[in-house]
């Protein structure tokens, strides 16, 4: 698997982008072993167009993202987003901890996915991987009695990867797909996460979202419940995140309707109801602007593909 450094301005930094050799699955892991790694190499501030995984066994070093640097901590689960900053790393810093890497595209779980911009946005187990990059990675915590079974996974998983042996191809998609279940799991509580992340006000943002979605909710209702200015929330919002406040809303309300389009056999117009559309015609537009199809089509496409 090799990645390859995309032309970007002076000033931005740079972007690698996966390329998987013709018939090779476009999944890679690394393994970061106690003074097993290249500790002499320094890596510079760069970003990717493919999500990815950082997993860490032990504590120890420190890790660059977006506007932070974290001390590594057993448990800590990074998750990556396509566009999200990757500091630079000195010689050194990750010396002296034990963890995995995992990188992959969306067309890897299956042929059933949509193309890049459509699969953030419909595939359910890809939805810890919507952000804007202004953020930088998201830090989960791994339960201390479930690190053992991650560890294994990944070591299941690269070891696939390695032997290729028959079989392999639905191997790592399985254990893939169980790492980003675990990932979902995990990233469920949102404001808990940026609050972890040291994000307060984000938090009460989410709070906020989570709360009122199916009901009618705009960016002056949000400002008034967190008790700033519309205009000093939307411009907080979209540096650190990269989104508007109502993008967020939407984006909220999406991840519902297609819950409920898979899920139930809900009239659509009764789907554009319970996530916040009570005019079903806009609801059907604001659905078929974020995924290049209408609710019917979603929910048809999900059907055949069970």
């Amino acid at each position: 698997m090799r990645t390859v450094r995309m032309a970007v301005g002076r000033d931005q930094p740079a972007t690698y982008s996966m390329l998987p050799a013709p018939g090779e699955l476009p999944v890679t892991t690394w393994r970061l072993a106690e003074h097993g790694w290249d500790t002499t190499a320094a890596f510079e501030e760069h970003a990717h167009d493919f999500p990815g995984l950082a997993y860490f066994q032990s504590t120890g070093g420190r890790l660059r993202t977006g506007r932070q640097t974290w001390p590594i901590e057993a448990g800590d689960l990074f998750v990556v987003a396509p566009g999200d900053l990757m500091g630079h790393l000195d010689a050194g810093d990750l010396a002296s901890v034990r963890g995995w890497g995992v990188f992959f595209t969306a067309d890897a779980l299956g042929p059933d996915v949509p193309g890049a911009h459509l699969a953030w946005r419909t595939h359910p187990l890809l939805f810890p991987f919507v952000r804007g990059g202004a953020i930088g990675a998201l830090r989960l915590r791994v339960p201390e009695p479930d690190r053992p079974e991650w560890t294994a996974r990944l070591q299941a998983l690269h070891d696939e990867l390695a032997l290729r042996r028959d079989g392999y191809r639905e191997a790592v998609l399985a254990h893939l797909v169980l790492l980003l279940v675990g990932v979902s799991r995990l990233a469920a509580d949102v404001a808990g996460d940026l609050r972890e992340n040291s994000e307060p006000l984000l938090a009460e943002v989410f709070d906020v979202i989570e709360q009122r979605y199916p009901q009618p909710l705009s960016l002056r209702d949000v400002a008034a419940a967190v008790n700033i200015s519309p205009g000093h929330l939307t411009s907080t919002v979209r540096r650190r995140t990269g989104r508007t406040v109502q993008e967020w809303i939407t984006e909220r309300r999406m991840v519902q309707a297609r819950r409920l389009l898979a899920a139930t056999e809900l009239p659509i117009s009764a789907v554009g109801r319970q996530v916040g559309f009570p005019d079903s015609g806009y609801f059907a537009r604001a659905f078929g602007k974020a995924h290049g199809m209408s609710p019917g089509q979603w929910r048809r496409a999900g059907s055949g593909r069970r």
